[in-house]
């Protein structure tokens, strides 16, 4: 039986809609796709951007941490440097002290001409030459030789040895030291510094681990004790 054009029309409308549900379908099918594909991209580029920003922020906190800690490290430097600072002034002024002492020592004939006998023994047996050359203060001049004179015998009982001692009246020492001589062998190649400057330097040096331990307590830290 043929097809009349209203079955015909009514085909081609089934047929139209039906490609039509397809395409719809298609198209919402495709945009479905399209938006996880989209969700998904954009998962990825925000947890690669929140990494990069951790990272950034990271970075950012180990400096501020290195920063930190450098800080701290030059103020307790520049604090033990301070510490160091005033300890070497309060020995500075400690041996200023002791250096005026000993000049308030030398004010006394009686006690200053037995220090000077005992720095001029002490200088000729450390020398141990056969001729010895004594320097002192030009004000010192006059004690140095009754002292020479006084230690001769006592030189040569103690060593069997004789000696020549010329004390020097042309070259003095300078007058701002505290007091005491120095000894030269006959070519002046060899000295004996005995003055009380140099005694207290050496004495200061020998007795710093004492000293130190008095103005500021024992250190549990410090190894060694010169």
């Amino acid at each position: 039986m043929p097809l009349t054009d209203g079955d015909v029309l009514k085909q081609v409308k089934h047929m139209v809609a039906f490609i039509e549900q397809e395409a719809t379908e298609k198209v919402e099918e495709i945009d479905s796709k399209a938006e996880e594909e989209f969700n998904l991209e954009k998962g990825r580029l925000m947890q690669s951007h929140r990494s990069k920003i951790m990272e950034h922020y990271d970075k950012k906190d180990k400096q501020l941490e290195m920063q930190k800690k450098i800080q701290i490290s030059n103020l307790m430097n520049q604090s033990r440097l301070k510490v160091l600072e005033t300890r070497n002034d309060l020995l500075k002024e400690l041996l200023n002290e002791a250096r005026g002492r000993l000049v308030q020592l030398t004010r006394n004939a009686t006690v200053y001409r037995t220090i000077m006998d005992g720095l001029v023994l002490q200088g000729l047996l450390q020398l141990l030459e056969p001729v010895v050359i004594v320097r002192c203060r030009q004000s010192d001049l006059a004690l140095v030789k009754s002292s020479v004179t006084k230690n001769i015998p006592t030189y040569r009982a103690a060593t069997k040895k004789e000696i020549c001692i010329t004390v020097d009246e042309q070259l003095f020492l300078p007058l701002d030291i505290c007091g005491g001589v120095e000894l030269y062998n006959a070519n002046a190649k060899i000295k004996v510094s005995n003055t009380l400057d140099s005694r207290l330097e050496f004495m200061s040096h020998q007795m710093m681990p004492e000293i130190r331990v008095y103005l500021y307590g024992k250190n549990s830290n410090r190894k060694f004790n010169d």
